[in-house]
């Protein structure tokens, strides 16, 4: 009921995720009878997704704290609720994200060892993707977190990755660079046989696909994730101004076209919209609050995707492994 463009993205991206995969239900929460307004949820089949109805809303820029402690008729608490009642899978939001992590970490608790979830999102590179974490969950972070933001991380990229090399956000890349928590996170990580760590990367190579996980504290992750979508909204917004800019230029973009249309579907936001609360006890996931029909749709599949690699069975097994190895 919340995000930007309300009820009427997660209707339409119901209607083409149930007509992608057979093998889904959903709950739509939210307002019954403002959702039964709609003329698109006459269209969905009602064998396969239901309503829940749910009398308040958290809005946008609403505190945190004020909606765990007022909001539990929300449509965004009932929703985590079904999580937590395990009469749902996973669960998809585009609300508000203070909100949802509250709610998700009260409701749905994070595993034994895991004291913060981490906000994680894959992102495109120049060979396949690489996930960063944390992007925004955590601003203050302790060595201790940011290696277990990287046992989450390398869970999560090794359904995909047999070794997936995980790397360090940092300043530069000499061993002597950086803050204390980054240097003594550097120690656990390597001295973690489990983990491929590849050492410290600079923000400049995010995107080259050297490493499959970059780990830092979710104030340097959120100022770097934003930093990479406003390039990319300037480079597109360029591109475009150059071939308005004469005759000679239209005509250049007439013969590119095919080129820049694939450039486009590759980088499209949109296909790499939703972000994973790592180390919640069930599969919880941020969808951006001004999601359009397609980038939702994208949310959801990571969620499915989620559940089917049963991501996290396996951090509660990691983290579990890491506990007995400490013991001993």
């Amino acid at each position: 009921m919340s995000g930007d463009l309300g009820p009427r993205v997660a209707i339409s991206a119901a209607q083409k995720f149930t007509a992608k995969f057979a093998d889904v239900d959903l709950v739509l929460v939210g307002n019954e009878q403002q959702l039964l307004s709609f003329s698109s949820v006459k269209k969905l089949s009602r064998q396969r997704i239901s309503i829940l109805n749910a009398t308040d809303i958290v809005a946008m820029d609403e505190d945190p704290l004020h909606a765990l402690r007022h909001k539990k008729n929300s449509s965004m608490w009932l929703a985590i609720e079904c999580l937590n009642n395990n009469l749902a899978d996973a669960c998809v939001s585009a609300g508000n994200t203070g909100a949802l992590l509250a709610m998700g970490k009260y409701l749905l608790k994070t595993f034994p060892g895991v004291e913060r979830p981490a906000i994680c999102k894959a992102m495109p590179v120049e060979h396949g993707q690489t996930y960063l974490l944390d992007l925004g969950a955590n601003t203050n972070c302790t060595a201790e977190h940011l290696y277990q933001f990287a046992l989450m991380g390398n869970i999560l990229a090794s359904a995909a990755t047999a070794a997936p090399r995980i790397g360090l956000l940092n300043i530069g890349t000499e061993s002597t660079k950086g803050t204390d928590v980054i240097k003594a996170t550097q120690e656990l990580l390597q001295n973690d046989s489990r983990l491929n760590f590849g050492g410290y990367i600079e923000a400049n190579r995010i995107f080259s696909g050297d490493m499959d996980v970059i780990v830092c504290d979710g104030f340097h992750g959120n100022i770097a994730l934003k930093t990479c979508e406003g390039t990319a909204r300037f480079i597109a917004k360029r591109i475009q101004a150059i071939f308005k800019r004469n005759w000679f230029s239209r005509l250049t973009a007439i013969f590119a076209w095919p080129l820049l249309k694939q450039l486009r579907v590759e980088l499209d936001p949109s296909m790499y919209n939703g972000a994973s609360f790592l180390g919640l006890q069930r599969v919880l996931v941020k969808s951006h609050g001004n999601a359009n029909k397609k980038a939702f749709l994208q949310a959801m599949i990571v969620a499915r995707e989620q559940v089917i690699q049963k991501v996290p069975v396996r951090i509660q097994q990691a983290l579990s492994n890491q506990s007995i190895s400490s013991q001993q």
